[in-house]
């Protein structure tokens, strides 16, 4: 493994062929139908938050909305274009991104530093719950926003919108077990129709007035700040709503390259949102009512129904982008040994990121439909978002600021400048959207606490099993000692067994030999190991080991995975057979009709240490209710047995 993920990325001015060209534009225009889903829609509820907040605090007046929209415009710029685009896109986990690839990413280059490391990595897993939270309410609240644009367009329909809302959520979770691949390539176009609409709608007033290009200048922030201390608060609570979505810039990295998403902010993005956020500052000002709908209203009354419409297509496209997101930290998460074994899917036969998970499919859409119908509109659900948002924000910069420390070798004062205007704008949001948390803002943090607790328990739990399970199974060497001493009966055929490693003897192993009496001619004990990457290499993913016996017909295999591979252990056998055995090994095996032998450790729940009492019964229910081992490794169903032995937890 070498460390080109962490080398900075190559230099945009770089020579580039037509071909690469056209690659490159067809990569922008795939990012920016999903990468820039969430935050290309923020327009449509956060300005009319922040003067919504506390009954009206902040009043459309020239002072107040000359400081919003700079703290608007400054908040966009030093989040998401200097802290994401410019620095945090750099801190790739061998091209892929997100908290937990970060957190990953960390414990690699921290090593043997071991309490550092588990804390990253818990960081990791924090941020990673508190995602869970922003996905339940991101498809509430941007498709809500986008149908309430009724009230403005079609008033006589204004009391279809919760149910109008509800059916398109139900048909967006409906449809996700056949992926994302078929519609994708309408996702680009429509993204493209969104940001070129909002951008124009903006543009009419910020020809009107002028003036409000003022407010791009940082002064107007300060001086709101220093005028208003307690509202400019509140308000950036409100404000952080214009940066959701900034995780999805690095979590999707691994989909397009930093490039293609780098230009499509900078060309198309960026300048959209600032225009839209301007137009509609400038509306407020010229009339002040405009307030209670300001993105809709900055419309012509021909237009509002058809951007109803195009809003809806965004928002839903945003939606699909965050569930997207879910399914692919919680593959992520199993793989890291913080979930149980779920059912995933591969929704494409070209794209190995387009996964269904069955599970967090139906869990997440109870939980939207549940916000949507307990909270009942747009306005009322901002007061629950942020939170989740910000607590991220705040966990993805300690965790860069590792990187850059530990394998960049930054100075200290580069780290101090980043962490005081980045970090500290960061805990300002969050601490402002904490002012939030009896006002819906807990139901985020519930969430996050609940699946941090799961995710930890999980790893504990898995340890203590796996200590206990090594007790019973007995050291391999010794195993394979006295099968050559008893001189067993071999019978024909090539038995597998998958195995977390060769210290240790398989239970279905010892079980086969000490109520059958028997052992295969060819046994292959195939350990599947979870590195600290997202891919590893075909090239580099296997390697045999004949335990020390080149002519026994008993053999090791490591099959080494990435967090985002998909671990198929009879395509691991395949590749293996594939390839020319070491020096003076028999490797002749047949993959196709090998039989899988799996190790089953019945759970049994007792008062030993190790945990406490409702984290065991966290625990047993979680196994209880895991995937098959023979489904996640892809095992075929007619050639596996299950066997093994009670372990006491």
């Amino acid at each position: 493994m070498t460390d080109s993920a962490l080398r900075d990325a190559p230099s945009d001015s770089e020579p580039a062929s037509s071909g690469h060209r056209s690659g490159l534009w067809a990569l922008m225009l795939g990012a920016l139908g999903v990468v820039y889903g969430d935050i290309g829609t923020s327009p449509l509820y956060a300005l009319q938050t922040v003067f919504s907040i506390d009954n009206g605090a902040v009043r459309p007046t020239s002072g107040d909305v000359y400081g919003v929209i700079s703290m608007v415009f400054w908040s966009v710029t030093l989040i998401v274009s200097v802290k994401y685009v410019t620095f945090i896109l750099r801190a790739d986990n061998d091209g892929e991104g997100g908290v937990m690839a970060l957190a990953a990413l960390v414990r690699r280059v921290l090593g043997n530093v071991r309490g550092r490391a588990a804390l990253a990595m818990a960081l990791g897993v924090f941020g990673a719950s508190l995602f869970y939270g922003d996905s339940v309410i991101t498809p509430a609240i941007s498709v809500l926003s986008a149908v309430e644009g009724l009230k403005v367009s079609t008033p006589a329909v204004s009391h279809l919108i919760l149910p109008i809302s509800a059916s398109i959520l139900a048909l967006l979770f409906l449809g996700q077990r056949w992926g994302t691949h078929r519609v994708g390539s309408l996702f680009g176009p429509v993204m493209v129709l969104w940001f070129v609409a909002i951008a124009a709608a903006g543009i009419g007033e910020v020809i009107r007035k002028p003036g409000i290009l003022l407010g791009l200048s940082p002064t107007y922030a300060g001086a709101f700040l220093l005028e208003h201390p307690y509202i400019a608060f509140i308000a950036m609570g409100a404000v952080v709503l214009s940066i959701t979505g900034a995780e999805a810039l690095y979590a999707d990295m691994g989909h397009f390259g930093r490039r293609p998403i780098r230009r499509a902010w900078f060309a198309v993005v960026f300048p959209a949102l600032t225009l839209n956020y301007l137009g509609q500052g400038a509306l407020i000002l010229r009339d002040p009512k405009s307030v209670a709908s300001p993105f809709f209203l900055l419309l012509p009354s021909w237009a509002r129904l058809p951007m109803v419409i195009l809003a809806t297509a965004a928002t839903v496209i945003a939606s699909q982008a965050v569930i997207t997101g879910a399914f692919s930290v919680s593959r992520q998460a199993v793989r890291l040994g913080f979930l149980p074994y779920v059912r995933i899917r591969h929704t494409s036969a070209r794209e190995i990121g387009q996964v269904y998970v069955p599970a967090v499919n139906w869990i997440l859409f109870a939980g939207v439909l549940a916000l949507m119908l307990g909270f009942r509109s747009s306005e009322h659900l901002a007061t629950a978002y942020g939170v989740a948002v910000t607590g991220t924000l705040i966990i993805t910069t300690v965790l860069f600021l590792v990187v850059a420390r530990a394998h960049w070798d930054w100075p200290a004062w580069r780290l101090v400048v980043f962490a005081v205007v980045i970090g500290g704008a960061e805990v300002t949001y969050f601490a402002a959207n904490l002012t939030k948390v009896t006002h819906g803002g807990w139901l985020p943090l519930l969430i996050a606490i609940s699946v941090f607790t799961i995710m930890k328990t999980w790893e504990r739990g898995r340890e203590i099993v796996t200590a206990r399970r090594a007790e019973k199974e007995g050291p391999l060497p010794e195993f394979i000692e006295k099968i050559h001493e008893m001189q067993v009966t071999r019978v024909p055929g090539t038995a597998v067994f998958p195995h977390p490693g060769k210290k240790t003897t398989p239970l279905a192993l010892r079980a086969n030999l000490d109520h059958n009496h028997v052992v295969h001619e060819r046994v292959v004990i195939v350990s599947v190991t979870n590195e600290n990457v997202p891919h590893i290499p075909a090239a580099e993913r296997i390697s045999i080991d004949d335990l020390g016996y080149h002519d026994d017909g008993i053999f090791h295999l490591t099959a080494r995975y990435g967090f985002q591979d998909e671990q198929d252990i009879p395509a691991a056998l395949r590749l293996a057979a594939s390839r020319p055995a070491p020096p003076g090994t028999e490797f002749d095996i047949d993959p196709d009709g090998a039989s899988y032998f799996l190790s089953r450790g019945t759970l049994r729940f007792t008062q030993a240490p190790g945990m406490h009492q409702w984290q065991k019964k966290l625990f047993l229910a979680l196994a209880h209710n895991a995937a098959s081992p023979a489904e996640y490794f892809c095992l075929p169903e007619a050639r596996t047995v299950v066997m093994g032995t009670q372990v006491d937890l």
